[in-house]
């Protein structure tokens, strides 16, 4: 198995946008597909030519989770080459943008934003959602998705299911090579997403992402090729890096209750400051996130007061 490397470099904090090229047996599987920009476009042809391979060639996209900057050339290359798009089953309603499933989805960050006393920036951020469910049509994927079955193997890669980040995350593991999608990023600590399941019930994405680290760091790997930045070579050892480190914010954000019970948007706001303001949706599910994962070690406790949580600290707590 030969893997080709596409990193198309940004300004942005995430450094690089990566996807793959994997030439195996017969196949050339294109594993991600960068941002729908020309300079993803162009890194991927450029690959392709570096390597004496033409487009016509692939056989194959696989994505590692629905995010736009994962995603944003399958419609460009398939209305070129009739070639299979395989997804997990939870992409495929945000691939398609369906409606119904957009809308539960702008209903249940309302509802979440209320309960985090997130008051009018909360309401705004409802307002870009309603707004993007119209202009964002087009980002819709088209065409036939074949599922994965991630309990058989794909193109002989092992499938790993590690949402977190994304309901739908997948890593594809073969011999000591992973391609891991963007739940362990070298340079920065990827964020666990606050998302609904297909019913509106959250998903307890922190937690999940806990899980995802923990099944990743015993797999018997010495490559991981990630979604953004350079490789990684020493998995284990950064992986217990960012688990020390969702520990650490934890206990942070239980010393800034010390004075009074506060709502996450008190928390997001004293502990990211312009980043609250900048942004606003990540920040929150970063906060949310972890007050998830504190409730669950009985580090901190919620009361409801007119709809909105409050959080206090709890020190005697079972480890």
């Amino acid at each position: 198995m030969k893997i080709i490397p596409i990193h198309v470099k940004t300004e942005r904090a995430l450094r690089s946008f990566n996807f793959y090229l994997v030439q195996h047996s017969n196949e050339l599987i294109l594993i991600d597909a960068g941002y729908d920009t020309e300079d993803c476009w162009n890194g991927l042809v450029e690959a392709l030519q570096t390597h004496h391979l033409q487009l016509s060639d692939l056989t194959a996209i696989v994505l590692t989770h629905h995010h736009p900057d994962h995603v944003g050339l399958v419609n460009r290359i398939r209305k070129q080459l009739d070639v299979p798009l395989y997804v997990h089953p939870e992409s495929v309603h945000r691939l398609t943008r369906e409606p119904a499933f957009m809308e539960m989805r702008i209903n249940f960050y309302k509802a979440l934003y209320q309960q985090a006393g997130c008051g009018a920036f909360g309401e705004k951020q409802i307002d870009r959602l309603q707004r993007s469910k119209e202009t964002n049509i087009g980002n819709r994927i088209e065409g036939e998705l074949t599922l994965i079955d991630v309990t058989k193997p794909l193109f002989d890669f092992d499938l790993v299911e590690t949402p977190g980040h994304a309901p739908d995350q997948i890593a594809l593991q073969y011999d000591d090579i992973l391609i891991s999608g963007d739940l362990l990023i070298h340079h920065i600590s990827s964020n666990a997403l606050i998302e609904p399941d297909t019913h509106g019930n959250r998903l307890f994405t922190m937690q999940q992402h806990i899980n995802s680290l923990q099944t990743v760091q015993q797999l018997d790997v010495q490559t991981v090729y990630p979604g953004h930045g350079s490789v990684i070579t020493n998995h284990q050892a950064l992986i217990q890096e960012r688990l020390l480190g969702i520990q650490q914010k934890a206990e942070h954000l239980r010393e800034l209750m010390l004075q009074k019970p506060m709502t996450a948007n008190d928390l997001a706001i004293t502990m990211y400051q312009k980043r609250y303001e900048t942004q606003f949706p990540l920040v929150m599910s970063e906060i949310i996130g972890h007050l998830d994962y504190m409730e669950s070690k009985n580090m901190t406790m919620k009361t409801e007061k007119d709809g909105v949580f409050e959080f206090e600290p709890v020190f005697d707590r079972v480890k």
